[in-house]
């Protein structure tokens, strides 16, 4: 830690005082990428690390849960993908295991919210427009992540950026705002809550961590990875942000080739984001990262980038109040 570090050791706003946290960064639960080790990582150094149930059997979501316990006192929750499978289980066993937040995304924030809320979990759902924002006020929930579409894996079809959709629903919105979508710096940060978020969500940048349960020939990918290497595709199925690799190459040309629904399902397959993300089939796979991978070019492990986001955060501030 530098000498000054102290000084960005802890800081106060609704989302922090939600979740009984330090610093207002929540690592994002990203599918392949996402385990305990990277969750209870981000726990300990102060933010909140979310586990990926979306990649996750029950089984192994029971063991990672009890895992991040091990591995943190700090608290910690599970981010819960509303369109994949097993969500019912996901949620008992959540519910049973006694995890305090839950992060919901891509699906109805009533579907559960009130359900969660009983057993005394904070609830968050990941939107991407105003529509939805209000939809997630009116169920319940304590907090949104304002995602705008710079995000990494699957988004919103509006194309809307972090930038425009932060202050236009804080404009609108009570309850406290999480931006997500681009940032991965501590400039990147200040400039969030200048739009009036309260804390940010950040998964690109933590993939390439040590503590990452991705491949490592994904996290040299991103490490790789220069302005331009990504795309918003695949917005008749689901819309998803990915590296252009091969397989990207394959739906760009069905789509000059005017392909329907049908044909499309047929390129993704199944089990193409593990078989590059977690697998490392750099060719085959689908490689889910956001535009902040051009930034990204070292492996750092997950508490020094916590701490370095605080830092330029800080120092973001204070250079704007000099000017």
């Amino acid at each position: 830690m530098t000498n000054d570090s102290f000084y960005y050791c802890t800081m106060q706003t609704r989302i922090t005082e939600l979740f009984g946290i330090d610093k207002p960064i929540i690592q994002a639960g990203m599918i392949w990428c996402s385990g305990w080790e990277l969750a209870s990582a981000v726990s300990n150094a102060g933010g909140l690390g979310l586990l990926g149930s979306g990649s996750m059997y029950p089984k192994v979501l029971i063991d990672q849960i009890k895992k991040c316990k091990e591995a943190t006192q700090k608290p910690f929750g599970v981010n819960v993908p509303l369109l994949y499978p097993d969500i019912d289980k996901h949620i008992a066993n959540i519910i049973d295991l006694g995890v305090a937040i839950v992060f919901t995304s891509a699906g109805n924030p009533a579907k559960y919210t009130a359900r969660l809320k009983e057993a005394g979990i904070k609830v968050v759902h990941v939107v991407s427009n105003l529509k939805f924002a209000q939809k997630c006020q009116d169920a319940g929930v304590d907090a949104i992540v304002a995602e705008g579409f710079e995000a990494g894996g699957h988004n919103g079809r509006e194309e809307t950026t972090t930038m425009c959709l932060v202050p236009m629903l804080k404009e609108k919105i009570d309850i406290p705002i999480i931006a997500a979508g681009g940032i991965g710096t501590g400039s990147t940060m200040a400039a969030a809550f200048c739009l009036g978020a309260e804390a940010v969500q950040v998964g690109s940048r933590f993939v390439a961590t040590p503590e990452s349960s991705a491949h490592d020939n994904f996290k040299q990918e991103v490490m790789n990875a220069k302005d331009g290497a990504t795309q918003l595709t695949l917005k008749e199925l689901t819309p998803v942000r990915l590296l252009k690799n091969a397989f990207y190459q394959q739906i760009k040309q069905a789509y000059t080739e005017d392909a329907d629904l049908e044909s499309l399902q047929e390129i993704l397959g199944r089990g193409r984001a593990k078989k590059g993300m977690f697998e490392g089939n750099m060719d085959e796979g689908e490689l889910e990262i956001g535009q902040i991978s051009a930034s990204i070019n070292q492996l750092k492990p997950a508490a020094a980038i916590v701490e370095e986001m605080m830092e330029g955060f800080h120092k973001t501030i204070t250079n704007l109040q000099t000017l």
